[in-house]
């Protein structure tokens, strides 16, 4: 039983949607290499096609396009996926997964080539609009909130006094 996490990126916009792909979907996905197309259709979505760009598998890690087959490959590298720059020229062994998509692969990484009739982003694009207004809001209310507590820390308030 194969069954997939897909995120889908648009790169133009930089926007992604997240989706679960089962069974008999994802048995197209199986022996499909890093740079190969798959048709929008085999995850209903028509009209839309797509590059895979990557993915990592059940354990979280990466698949790179340089390591053939499937499985973990322990390889010696300096630059790259998988791999975080420690210092110049320094070559580290890291465990990667190979190119080729197989069923221990939990996420599949994937590019919007061609945009078909629907919006499959439009929820994200409204979530992301949402979140520039909070953040322009509270940006603004900070800057006048700062204001407000430096006049009312120059105000003098009564004393309260508590009668027993």
């Amino acid at each position: 039983m194969a069954e997939f996490k897909v995120v889908i990126s648009d790169p133009k916009t930089g926007l992604s949607v997240q989706r679960e792909v089962k069974d008999p979907a994802a048995k197209a996905f199986l022996g499909l290499k890093i740079g190969d197309s798959i048709k929008g259709e085999t995850i209903d979505l028509q009209g839309y096609e797509f590059e895979i760009t990557g993915g990592s598998d059940f354990c979280g890690f990466p698949m790179r396009k340089d390591v053939l087959g499937v499985g973990r490959k322990k390889i010696l590298a300096y630059s790259g996926i998988g791999v975080r720059k420690q210092e110049k020229g320094m070559l580290q062994r890291k465990t990667v997964c190979g190119n080729t998509i197989h069923a221990k692969i939990a996420q599949v990484n994937l590019k919007a080539v061609k945009v078909g009739p629907t919006d499959i982003f439009s929820t994200v694009k409204s979530k992301a609009d949402a979140t520039k207004a909070d953040r322009a809001a509270k940006k603004s209310e900070g800057e006048g909130g700062a204001k407000k507590a430096a006049a009312s820390a120059t105000k003098e308030e009564a004393p309260v006094v508590a009668t027993a």
